[in-house]
């Protein structure tokens, strides 16, 4: 009898922490390369709130899925699946751009896909968050924030545009203002003395 208890003690307590553990929302794995672009998922006609957690601070940007919906589904995908975590500010260029998004922090690392570029139709004004590549069509996952009103007449339509800045842009300006030494490949006075990173990327979306 007394064994019989103990057994049936055991069955109670392991089905109770079965249950606990079904109710609760299990921690997405983090993945840093796919074969190809995920599949549209987004909806143009929602909100898309980026709140990016950085080593200085946090950034709100307000991701524009009308103007470039392709963009907006490529880095919400990736931020739904912790891509971001630790991706260092490879590129610091004060007064210009400060670029991150490659997991291998070279400026050379992507996802694994590329994807179309999109008309830009806005203006790269401060604030402006917009897709790095390194020619047409072949946009991944690094992306830059304009710094400063120079990008606006610098850069050529050719980075598509897919989100702003609405809140913490004296966190860009503390992370444009890191102290840079010559990149080691071109010489460009833009790599971080010491790490600045993104700690996290969440999605917010509301209709």
């Amino acid at each position: 009898m007394r064994k019989l208890l103990i057994v049936l003690l055991f069955v109670l307590l392991a089905g109770c922490g079965t249950a606990a553990s079904g109710n609760s929302s299990p921690t997405p794995t983090r993945q840093t390369h796919w074969s190809k672009a995920p599949p549209m998922t987004i909806n143009p006609a929602h909100r898309y709130l980026a709140t990016m957690t950085t080593s200085d601070g946090l950034i709100a940007v307000q991701l524009l899925p009308k103007a470039a919906p392709i963009a907006v589904n490529s880095f919400v995908f990736l931020a739904r699946h912790r891509y971001f975590d630790g991706i260092i500010f490879h590129r610091v260029v004060k007064g210009f751009v400060i670029q991150t998004g490659d997991p291998t922090g070279t400026g050379f690392g992507g996802p694994g896909y590329h994807f179309r570029d999109e008309k830009v139709i806005l203006k790269y004004t401060p604030g402006t968050v917009a897709m790095a590549n390194s020619g047409a069509n072949t946009n991944g996952s690094q992306f830059f924030i304009v710094t400063g009103p120079a990008a606006a007449s610098q850069l050529k339509p050719l980075y598509t545009i897919f989100g702003r800045v609405i809140s913490g842009m004296n966190t860009v300006h503390k992370l444009e203002n890191t102290p840079v030494q010559p990149n080691p490949g071109n010489g460009e006075l833009s790599t971080p003395a010491h790490d600045v990173y993104l700690k996290r990327v969440t999605i917010t979306e509301s209709k």
